[in-house]
């Protein structure tokens, strides 16, 4: 019986700053569209994501790990999942229709779940053995939740709820009677609030600290202690001082850039355990000034065992840099003779990246040893503390994080050799996947070495003409042609990917976009001012970071091809690759036809090859590129054959057996034999009656339980297998022999995991 398993995943995050989170152990567990992906940032062999969880129906907007290590999950429908960990599986242990639009935020304790969505609705659950109990439902009056931040109020069990909202204010809501009441309302961000954070309380202080991080590209930290018992002057001092904040009022708008400071003291009254009544104060502390955008996540550094005071806050904005934040100790001519002020410690990212969407959300990770953040694109950056004997500055340095694309892949293609791959997305991107060999452990790990196309259409295919080569189409007119610039070459060599052997001397050393265009151009050595491209000699040495791959890694563009009136829809290069051949959008039979072009001047080949009336789909090669097999819309399939001058295919036969659109054709490594992949459930098996006629017929057919979208056939030994890609996400391996291929039967079938 035949096996598998996985060796490689990219996975993008979603977009969204709540769609990640790390548990205790250094497990990350992250949306990728409608999935879970768990990425093991200890494993010694840096294999990436090893695993992904299906269950959700639609993209996952939110994720938190419980203090138990199980997992929370939210998506777009307004679903909420809890799943059970038990070894390396995991099983959806309750599922909850808890709202009726996207959930925005989670906030966990042991015992308490809180969702917030778009719905204008926070609802708040209990974690019971069995299943999630709701609570309660707190109405928000029209805004909308987008952060929420549980915990205990400091010498209390009762739970603090913040609620960031689009409304620029912060809600506190305390537990009080079994019921959530709203305590204070804290105002001062002049946009929305969406990234909140309570500092975990260490036992040496009584004081709780609450991060809020907003749109306006402040944060605001904000003090809640136990008030202090104090004699009827204190109480004077504070109607005084209520007096003097309310003459003073906030700052006007040219003053500090419009930032409103408050001195508002918020005092809240609870009811302890033992039935007394405790108040706490919420006052302001400080105001953090440093992103150029909007923030969007924070995250308190977790207590370092060699550390006296862990205060440091992360923070993510759209500005493209990552911060660290703590307090330093300023000396001053006051009479406590010095003072504590906030300041950036350290900043990571990129300088005037906000163009490319900035980063999204962040975390800590290995206890605070580790800075993870996820861009717009949904590439992970990955920063490790330096230790260095003796120094008691922080140094910080950049590792290799995952990747992945964020949307579709449509097509994939293996360079000539097989050395790596290369995949065309949906998020405008073509990448090159590649194994890299480790020397400590004798083992090799896939990670995406080059992204040579960052396009403004979605990518819809491409495929390797040489190592060195490819050729691809997008939601545009034009098919592009790429070639591996000096750089790609060098890193391939010395990362030990693949010897290709090539005579670098006339290659650009790489390539930029201009502004405002589509087309790669190639740079020599000298760079401009604005061309980002680093001169690192490390760089070949290691796999390039997230950072790199969006920016340095591109490929220039050697070649245009024009002809179809309408977007491109299908590629396929013969296995000489002395051809390629395109087709486009259509509707009607003039524009649904096959347009076949040579590779060296990319001069059409022949007229091209009519006969459908909707869109191709899908176009293959036989084996020896004698013919040509073409699937459409319109339910057939369609054979060419090369004439006897070379000078083009014509027609020789056609058929309309599937009673759905065809979504894929391949052939069988002999060519005597091709598939046909329909929605209808079935997949084709055709071949030759006999090679006077021309006469093909469907020798077998395999029904599924759901449509299929792609297939594939491979030969070994004399017996044939066929992969089929189905529309769930599931892939089917059936076997047969060369001499019966009408008997094919089940022996694999892979999960959409």
């Amino acid at each position: 019986m035949a096996s598998a398993s996985t060796s490689y995943i990219a996975a993008a995050v979603n977009r969204h700053s709540h769609a990640a989170s790390v548990s205790s152990a250094s497990l990350v567990a992250y949306g990728s569209a409608k999935y879970i992906a768990l990425w093991d940032i200890e494993d010694s062999a840096d294999a990436g994501v090893y695993q992904t969880v299906p269950g959700h129906e639609s993209m996952i907007t939110a994720v938190r790990f419980l203090p138990d290590g199980n997992l929370m999950t939210a998506d777009d429908k307004g679903v909420l999942r809890h799943w059970m960990r038990t070894g390396d599986e995991w099983t959806s242990h309750s599922v909850i229709a808890a709202h009726k639009s996207a959930i925005s935020s989670l906030a966990v304790t042991d015992t308490w779940i809180v969702s917030g969505a778009s719905d204008s609705q926070v609802k708040t659950w209990r974690v019971t053995q069995d299943t999630l109990q709701p609570a309660g439902c707190l109405s928000l009056g029209g805004r909308y939740p987008l952060s929420l931040e549980l915990t205990t109020l400091p010498k209390s069990s009762a739970l603090v709820l913040a609620i960031g909202t689009t409304d620029r204010n912060i809600q506190i809501w305390i537990r009080s009677d079994d019921n959530f009441v709203q305590a204070a309302t804290l105002s001062g961000h002049e946009d929305w609030v969406k990234a909140l954070a309570f500092r975990p309380l260490d036992g040496r202080t009584d004081c709780l600290t609450l991060a809020s991080g907003s749109q306006d590209g402040t944060i605001r930290l904000w003090n809640i202690e136990p008030r202090a018992k104090s004699a009827p002057s204190g109480a004077t001092q504070d109607d005084l001082l209520d007096t003097f904040e309310e003459a003073l009022g906030d700052l006007t708008d040219a003053e500090e850039g419009g930032r409103q400071i408050s001195l508002k003291r918020h005092i809240v009254t609870i009811k302890g355990d033992d039935s007394a009544l405790r108040q706490y104060t919420i006052t302001f502390d400080a105001l953090l000034i440093g992103h150029e955008a909007g923030v969007t996540s924070l995250a308190w550094r977790p207590p370092l065992s060699n550390s006296q005071d862990a205060q440091t806050l992360l923070s993510t904005s759209t500005d493209s840099s990552v911060i660290l934040w703590s307090p330093s100790t300023v000396i001053t001519a006051t009479k406590d003779g010095s003072t504590s002020l906030w300041i950036n410690r350290q900043r990571f990212g990129d300088v005037g990246g906000q163009r490319l969407g900035g980063f999204i959300g962040g975390l800590w990770a290995r206890g605070g040893q580790e800075v993870l953040a996820w861009g717009w694109n949904g590439g992970w950056r990955r920063w490790r503390q330096r230790h260095i004997h003796g120094s008691p500055v922080e140094e910080w340095g950049e590792i290799g994080a995952v990747t992945g694309h964020s949307a579709p892949v449509r097509g994939v293609s293996w360079s000539p050799n097989g050395e790596y791959l290369l995949s065309a997305s949906l998020d405008q991107t073509t990448r090159i996947h590649g194994a890299i060999p480790q020397a400590e452990t004798g083992t090799s790990t896939w990670h995406e070495l080059s992204r040579p196309q960052v396009h403004g259409y979605d990518l819809i295919d491409a495929v390797f003409l040489t190592s060195t080569r490819f050729v691809s189409v997008a939601d545009e007119k034009v098919a592009r042609v790429f070639e591996a610039p000096k750089e790609f070459v060098t890193s391939i060599e010395s990362l030990r990917v693949a010897e290709l052997g090539l005579d670098q001397d006339d290659r650009p050393r790489a390539a930029t976009v201009p502004p405002l265009g589509l087309s790669n151009k190639a740079t020599v050595d000298v760079v401009e001012a604005n061309e980002a491209v680093p001169a690192d000699s490390s760089r070949s040495n290691r796999r390039p970071f997230e950072g790199e791959l969006a920016a340095i890694t591109l490929w220039p563009e050697v070649e245009k091809v024009f002809g179809h009136g309408y977007e491109s829809i299908a590629l396929a290069a013969s296995n000489d690759r002395s051809m390629v051949a395109t087709a486009c959008k259509a509707t009607t039979a003039d524009h649904a036809v096959v347009r076949v072009y040579d590779t060296t001047k990319w001069q059409p080949v022949g007229e091209p090859l009519a006969g459908h009336s909707l869109t191709v789909t899908k176009i293959a090669f036989s084996p020896d590129d004698k013919y040509v097999v073409s699937v459409s819309r319109d339910r057939t399939w369609r054979l060419f054959e090369l004439s006897s001058s070379n000078e083009g295919y014509r027609p020789i036969a056609a058929d309309m057996s599937h009673a759905r659109i065809i979504w894929d054709c391949d052939w069988a490594r002999e060519g005597d034999i091709f598939a046909t992949a329909s929605r209808d459930k079935t997949v084709k098996i055709w071949s030759l009656n006999n090679l006077g006629s021309q006469k093909w017929t469907a020798a077998a057919t395999l029904k599924l339980h759901e449509a299929a979208t792609a297939v594939a056939l491979a030969a070994e030994d004399g017996d044939g297998r066929i992969a089929i890609g189905l529309e769930t996400g599931e892939i089917l391996v059936f076997s047969g022999t060369k001499a019966d291929v009408s008997e094919w039967t089940e022996e694999l079938r892979l999960d959409s995991k």
